[in-house]
């Protein structure tokens, strides 16, 4: 029985800590079908987690939420007009906003709360905890006793990939993606494609900071986005720019992050270091090819018109 409540409480763990990498590699996976690859994603979380704690404070969670998703989307919207509009460099503009978003943000927190943040609280999401399905042994409360993000998650996987792969919108995205010149051959508008792709995903990236701070730690600090929009770019690769790949690559790296806190409970003689650095190893692992190799689309980071 210990052994079980033991499985249960980290499946828990790793679930919840994958919600926020799937929301933002969700979005991701939309924005890159399109051609574009945004490394500015961890600005987007950044202000997510920033816009989720002000408008929480300001009117409850669910208003945080939506501020969150707000303020992650004008990230990406900033993003998207100079790499998109302006053709830009999606790599080093990506950069800019992602350095430029966590020095903005580390300022608006000390101009608002102070240098340290202290005895910042916030109104956090409560969990919901389905009838029935709450009650499956082991995978039950890890999977259906969750705050309301995780079912935004469950419910986007089957609508994504839906959308990709079986409507004429999702076609006319792929098509942007493999090759802007065909598509804009077909009458598809590459530009507004790939503007409105990228806006997408930073609000799901800013809907997946605000989940950081209204769910995992009802606070921010800055820099509190700790890699996530750059580990939800490697589990896009990972799950080979497919919606339920994806949810399963989220739920790998969840799993790896929450093993660092399981072997710390049972005190194992290891460097806890080690297992704090085991997603980033994981991320450049699934870069690197480690886990297979995967081909992106053809039109990824290449601008249009060139």
């Amino acid at each position: 029985m210990a052994d079980i409540g033991a499985l249960s409480s980290f499946l828990v763990s790793a679930v919840g800590l994958a919600v926020p990498l799937a929301l933002a590699a969700l979005g991701e996976t939309v924005s890159e079908r399109a051609g574009v690859i945004n490394i500015g994603l961890e600005g987007s979380v950044i202000w997510g987690a920033l816009g989720g704690a002000l408008g929480s404070l300001a009117a409850g969670p669910w208003a945080g939420l939506a501020a969150g998703a707000l303020a992650g989307g004008s990230a990406a919207l900033l993003f998207g007009f100079f790499s998109v509009r302006l053709g830009t460099d999606q790599i080093i503009t990506g950069t800019a906003v992602t350095i430029g978003s966590l020095g903005f943000t580390g300022a608006v927190f000390q101009s608002r709360f102070g240098v340290t943040g202290i005895n910042l609280e916030l109104h956090t999401l409560p969990a919901w905890e389905l009838p029935l399905l709450s009650r499956i042994p082991v995978v039950g409360p890890a999977f259906f006793d969750q705050e309301v993000t995780a079912y935004v998650v469950y419910l986007m996987v089957p609508v994504l990939a839906w959308f990709l792969f079986r409507t004429r919108w999702g076609l006319a995205l792929r098509a942007v993606g493999e090759s802007p010149d065909a598509a804009h051959a077909a009458g598809v508008p590459v530009v507004r494609t790939r503007m409105l792709a990228v806006v997408f995903a930073g609000l799901t990236a800013g809907l997946a900071g605000a989940h950081l701070s209204l769910a995992h730690t009802g606070t921010f600090a800055e820099g509190m986005s700790a890699g996530k929009g750059f580990i939800a770019i490697a589990v896009v690769v990972l799950g080979r720019w497919n919606p339920w790949g994806i949810l399963a690559a989220a739920l790998f790296f969840g799993g790896a992050e929450a093993l660092q806190f399981t072997l710390q409970a049972v005190d194992a003689d290891l460097p806890y270091p080690l297992f704090l650095a085991l997603p980033y190893v994981l991320s450049l692992a699934a870069l690197a090819g480690w886990f297979g190799r995967a081909r992106a689309p053809e039109g990824l980071g290449v601008g249009w018109p060139r």
